[in-house]
């Protein structure tokens, strides 16, 4: 990994050369894959690339997208219960923003809502046929980015990309042990005057690997069994707890 990104460094400096063509914008990452182990912490990916002179950088990170139920509780005869839920769609898995200073100062309101840069721009709309008012769906909205700020899965609060001189810059794009598997994209835009003057998409793949990808292949792909196994394996256990204890 630290071998690649010396190399990948080394070439985007040499590209950012005079005279070594005119591409305003090179980003990449350390790796391109991420492989979730036992006992996996989570961990940081590093992301780096050249823009013109007097440009902003905005990195935007999506997860592949799913459905999710947002809940909201409410009292009946004195307790707390799930009273009402909204379904939304093409929600992404993780998000995340980085950028080299506040959004607001760099990009226009216009330019964040049409790239997504920043939660609250995300196209989070209710499933369709979902009997919801507008202002009852932004308030699940809203309550929904709170959900995934406080699993760590939408991290939008990073004005930290470094340049290194004018023109170089870089990041590290934490991914947490709870970080959802599959197809990623890594965007990166380069802005002048708030507005994005060249863009570059990079994919990520996060998988899972080693015995915990063997088991969750196994019990994805063949339930019936899993399930079985699983069953005959507990009363197993018990019956030998019930054995050792009867002898002690």
């Amino acid at each position: 990994m630290h071998l690649r990104a010396v190399l990948l460094s080394l070439a985007i400096m040499i590209l950012a050369l005079p005279g070594f063509g005119q591409t305003p914008l090179i980003a990449d990452l350390s790796e391109h894959q991420i492989q979730i182990t036992t006992g996996f912490i989570g961990t940081d990916v590093l992301l780096f690339g050249t823009v013109d002179p007097d440009s902003h950088v905005v990195v935007v990170v999506r997860g592949p997208e799913e459905t999710t139920t947002v809940w909201r509780k409410g009292r009946l005869a004195g307790i707390w219960v799930n009273d009402r839920r909204v379904v939304f769609e093409r929600v992404p898995s993780f998000y995340a923003v980085r950028s080299n200073a506040p959004l607001r100062e760099i990009a226009s309101v216009t330019t964040r809502r049409r790239h997504g840069m920043g939660a609250e721009f995300l196209r989070l709309r209710p499933e369709e046929g979902e009997d919801v008012s507008e202002g009852e769906a932004g308030i699940f909205r809203q309550a929904l980015i709170r959900n995934k700020q406080r699993s760590g899965l939408f991290a939008t609060g990073g004005d930290n990309i470094a340049f290194l001189g004018g023109q170089l810059f870089r990041t590290r794009l934490h991914f947490p042990a709870n970080v959802p598997t599959g197809f990623y994209d890594i965007e990166v835009f380069m802005l002048q005057n708030g507005r994005v003057v060249h863009a570059q998409t990079t994919p990520l793949i996060v998988r899972k690997a080693g015995l915990g990808a063997d088991v969750f292949f196994f019990a994805h792909n063949y339930s019936a069994l899993y399930g079985i196994i699983a069953v005959a394996l507990a009363v197993a256990a018990g019956v030998i707890a019930a054995f050792v204890f009867r002898k002690s």
